[in-house]
């Protein structure tokens, strides 16, 4: 039988906060995409931090339950409602009641107000899809909400579910310090870093990596968490276009455009109000991440962002891959050996770079970019990525291999010298330092 696991996550920190410094005056909203392990996550912390829960699934609920939520204004009434129901006692300020799949509810959420207000019990709330059109239609939305998102396992929450508690930590004192790791650890460490690629961070995937050791089920699971996220986009989008939009994000990026180009999707008959509610609705999802392009790059990145013009990626690089080998019914495992051990012919490039992306996400960043035409050839120079430290930019710019040259690094620092701290170039490499450019190994990423 296979093994269920509850995985060490760091949102169970930002919880627990929360929950102590709030006293009950806000309800916690955890946002993010299906199978991100909201709902394991939310469970676990009633189960540690609180004398009893109560669960609500409304995905699954009894008539019982619905019948009760059409009486929610009468609290007392729909308080022991619920504990009928579930079978559970609750303790006033030391019970909490999880919402689960509350886009479902409507109603609930909106009452969300006054069962704050009542302050007898605490309330956890997570969802996906939160700010659908339908899901919000004719509600207020409460503003007793305290929001968190989360996302797919980052790489150190991944090295925890594999039982390493200690190289994450021993790569940030190295980084600290700028130190060689020595070309064999280096190695050693891509190895590893490229398995995180593969599997990604849904916690579905990783239990079955655990339990298999076999990246071929890991993909047929991972294959199921995508045709999910196609169910769910054709209840919103009877049309398949969110769909569509996802599906190529692999063969966007390939095309090392300046921009995710809709037309080559979607055609020209996309009007701009149509497409600006389909990628509403694309990134409320939360399965991808999208980057902006930035026109003027200052520190404000938000204030000179081009928001027509933008790159989207897949929220989590196991995802990714599997959506990059979609033509076959299943991903073999000589394909994933082969990208396992950096051995397969394709530029993987792009997978590079979306990793790179969600890690940034992961770290609290928001994405941006910069695109500029070449005063040398007819190419144009980009950055792959901007950050914004104090009162200067950072540049980063993302390589799966070759990294002698770094032509649009070099180009920027002449723009924009007076605008720039440090500069990144980020690759499979050993960590080194050649004046200001600091040339990081990808796993390294969440220390920039």
């Amino acid at each position: 039988m296979p093994e269920y696991r509850v995985f060490k996550r760091k949102i169970y920190n930002e919880m627990l906060q929360w929950k102590q410094s709030r006293q009950g005056k806000t309800a916690l909203l955890i946002k993010g995409a299906r199978r991100v392990g909201k709902s394991t996550i939310a469970e676990e912390f009633a189960r540690r931090e609180y004398k009893s829960y109560i669960v609500v699934d409304f995905s699954d609920a009894p008539e019982s339950l619905w019948n009760a939520v059409q009486h929610i204004s009468d609290r007392d009434y729909f308080f022991t409602q619920l504990q009928f129901i579930y079978g559970v006692t609750l303790y006033e300020r030391e019970s909490v009641i999880i919402f689960d799949e509350i886009q479902k509810s409507p109603e609930t959420r909106q009452a969300i107000k006054y069962l704050v207000k009542d302050h007898r019990f605490d309330y956890i709330e997570t969802g996906s899809l939160l700010s659908i059109k339908k899901n919000v239609q004719n509600i207020v939305i409460p503003s007793e909400e305290t929001r968190l998102t989360m996302y797919p396992m980052d790489y150190e929450e991944f090295r925890w579910a594999l039982g390493d508690t200690v190289t994450v930590s021993l790569m940030g004192e190295t980084f600290k310090k700028c130190q060689s790791l020595g070309d064999a650890v280096t190695r050693k460490l891509m190895r590893d870093f490229r398995l995180y690629m593969l599997v990604g961070g849904m916690p579905q995937a990783v239990n079955t990596y655990l339990d298999t050791l076999n990246l071929s089920e890991v993909d047929k699971v991972k294959r199921e968490i995508i045709e999910l996220y196609f169910d769910d986009f054709s209840k919103i989008d009877s049309s398949s276009k969110i769909s569509r939009l996802f599906t190529a994000i692999p063969s966007e990026l390939t095309k090392n455009a300046s921009r995710y180009q809709v037309s080559s999707v979607l055609g020209r008959s996309e009007g701009r109000d149509s497409l600006g509610e389909l990628l509403h609705d694309l990134e409320d999802s939360l399965t991808v991440n999208f980057a902006h392009h930035v026109n003027d790059p200052n520190v404000g990145l938000p204030l000179n962002a081009e928001y027509s013009q933008y790159k989207m990626f897949v929220a989590d690089t196991g995802l990714f891959v599997t959506l990059a080998f979609w033509d076959k019914k299943v991903t073999e495992n000589i394909i994933y050996q082969k990208l396992l051990s950096d051995k397969l012919s394709a530029n993987l490039g792009y997978v590079y770079e979306n990793v790179v992306a969600q890690m940034l996400i992961a770290s609290g960043n928001r994405l941006f970019y910069h695109t500029w035409p070449s005063e040398t050839s007819n190419h144009n120079h980009e950055i792959d990525f901007l950050l914004s430290r104090g009162n200067k930019i950072c540049p980063i710019e993302v390589k799966s291999s070759g990294y002698k040259t770094h032509a649009s690094l070099d180009a920027f620092q002449k723009k924009f010298s007076k605008r720039i701290g440090n500069r990144f170039l980020v690759y499979p490499k050993d960590l080194r330092k050649e004046l200001d450019l600091l040339y990081v190994p990808v796993f390294m990423t969440m220390f920039l």
